[in-house]
């Protein structure tokens, strides 16, 4: 989807009714009820896209919402200890409630469900029929969703708007919902969604939500919720009717990781399209995680930042037999017109991420403003999700291991060179041993998606993976009272105490 018509509109209704400290604090310039705003069904649509387009900002998946998911994970480290505090406290677990990049996606991910909000109040307000309205709220209840997903599991209770906010002084007396309840609303909003979501969007885009893009994020809100049954019914689901959507795992593993990718790429079940070379206010389009990941003092167009630099572990203990390993790194690279080791670079000498950098598209000289569409969910994703929650209610089985094993089938496919590494996974393991197995193979497969954290997270893994023996990337400052949790940003406390109190020890 290369969506960027009436932005001017959506800006207006996204900034206008933040939950953000900054735009309550500013007189509002006037206040625009759905009503005047829509007039058609194309009026909705509209603020639709809006919606999607600001999860498509250096905010959320540009850089501030999904570096953090990266440096709260055992797969990314600090790489150049010059870079801002704040990014070395969320990776260090040592931030406070005054952290910068907390600062701007909490207020961004509110603009989403505003422009959501808006949609599907105008859309209401429309009197159409059901067969013509409906996949359009529907459309803007998925995004509401997928905005409140990422909240819930970030900081736990927070505050669900649901309705279109005509009045931004009536913001500062909400307070926070129950994490359970936001739980519920998602899975309602989901539901609707796959009800009357079409199978295909228009040219089959994977930047707008589908039927299968809905049940796919049932089967993970499940999945998070320790809902292993429902969890399992919804992936399957679109197991069943992956021809029908149109899914099923690319040939090869790299061409995921090439811009720019088709806007209808078979694996991609959900994505964010960034335009190369285009940015707007608000940080819009503006993606900068090539340079994040890439390594700094490289030859452009291949230079970067090296602030997102895997630990040596993590790089040394993937077998280098497996072909994702030579996709996901980048452990040489030109510098100064001659091709050198990671040794030899010259900030920091670790290999770097090599998924966004390698082949940034159309961007700038150090990949910014690159023409990613990066995969939010893919195929392969919900074959993991089918395999562990099968696992988890029937125990070992063989449908499960055909799952995990059409995944290693695939990444056996050295770039169009048959290997026998991954090999199969066969019958004997028990249910933990299997359990653990899959968990290895999402931390592999999805490596660097900004999976890995939720992986933690919901498993209880922290201090196992920052302060056991194996850790990749030890913290012994890692405190599960604390730290599955992040800080409501202090200054939305401060504007309305209602949102009291603050999560656990900070």
């Amino acid at each position: 989807m290369k969506h960027l018509t009436n932005r001017f509109l959506l800006f207006i209704l996204t900034a206008s009714f933040s939950l953000g400290c900054a735009d309550l604090d500013e007189k509002p310039v006037g206040l625009l009820a759905p009503e005047s705003l829509f007039r058609t069904s194309k009026d909705v649509e509209t603020a639709i896209f809006g919606a999607y387009g600001w999860i498509a900002t250096e905010r959320l998946y540009g850089r501030q919402f999904v570096s953090a998911l990266m440096l709260r994970s055992d797969m990314v480290d600090i790489g150049d200890r010059g870079t801002p505090a704040e990014r070395q406290q969320v990776n260090d677990f040592n931030m406070d409630d005054n952290n910068n990049m907390v600062n701007q996606f909490w207020p961004t991910w509110y603009q989403v469900i505003s422009a959501a909000n808006a949609a599907i109040s105008g859309g209401q307000q429309l009197g159409l029929p059901e067969n013509e309205i409906n996949p359009l709220l529907a459309e803007a209840r998925f995004v509401r969703a997928f905005a409140y997903f990422n909240l819930v599991q970030v900081f736990g209770d927070v505050p669900y708007i649901d309705y279109f906010i005509s009045n931004p002084e009536a913001v500062k007396a909400i307070s926070r919902t129950p994490a359970a309840t936001v739980y519920g609303s998602i899975i309602s909003d989901l539901e609707f969604a796959k009800q009357w979501l079409p199978e295909k969007q228009p040219s089959e885009v994977r930047s707008r939500a589908s039927k299968g893009t809905a049940a796919s994020y049932l089967a993970s809100v499940h999945l998070t919720l320790g809902d292993y049954a429902k969890a399992y019914a919804e992936a399957k689901y679109v197991i069943d009717n992956k021809d029908k959507f149109g899914y099923a795992l690319e040939a090869d593993f790299q061409t995921l990781f090439v811009a720019p990718q088709a806007p209808n790429m078979k694996e991609h079940i959900f994505d964010v399209d960034f335009l190369g070379l285009k940015n707007g206010e608000g940080g819009a389009n503006d993606d900068i995680m090539a340079p994040m990941t890439g390594v700094r003092g490289g030859d452009a167009p291949r230079s970067g930042w090296s602030v997102l630099v895997p630990s040596m572990n993590v790089f040394n203990t993937w077998d280098a037999r497996d072909y994702r390993k030579e996709v996901s790194f980048d452990d040489s690279l030109l510098i100064g017109g001659k091709l050198v080791p990671y040794t030899e670079f010259p900030n920091t000498k670790r290999p770097h991420i090599a998924k966004y950098a390698r082949f940034a598209g159309t961007a700038n000289s150090e990949g910014r403003y690159s023409d990613q569409n990066y995969a939010a969910m893919r195929y392969a994703e919900v074959l993991l999700i089918a395999a562990e929650a099968s696992v988890e209610v029937n125990g070992p089985n063989a449908e499960a291991l055909t799952y995990i094993n059409e995944i290693r089938t695939r990444a056996r496919n050295w770039a169009g060179k048959q290997t026998t590494f991954p090999a199969n996974v066969t019958t004997g393991l028990s249910k933990a041993a299997l359990i653990d197995l899959i968990m290895e193979e999402r931390r592999i497969e999805l490596a660097f998606e900004y999976k890995r954290w939720f992986d933690i997270k919901r498993r209880n893994l922290g201090e196992t993976v920052f302060v056991g023996a194996k850790s990749l990337e030890p913290h012994t400052s890692f405190n599960p009272a604390r730290d599955y949790l992040m800080p409501i940003p202090r200054v939305e406390l401060q504007v309305n105490p209602n949102l009291g109190p603050q999560n656990p020890g900070y």
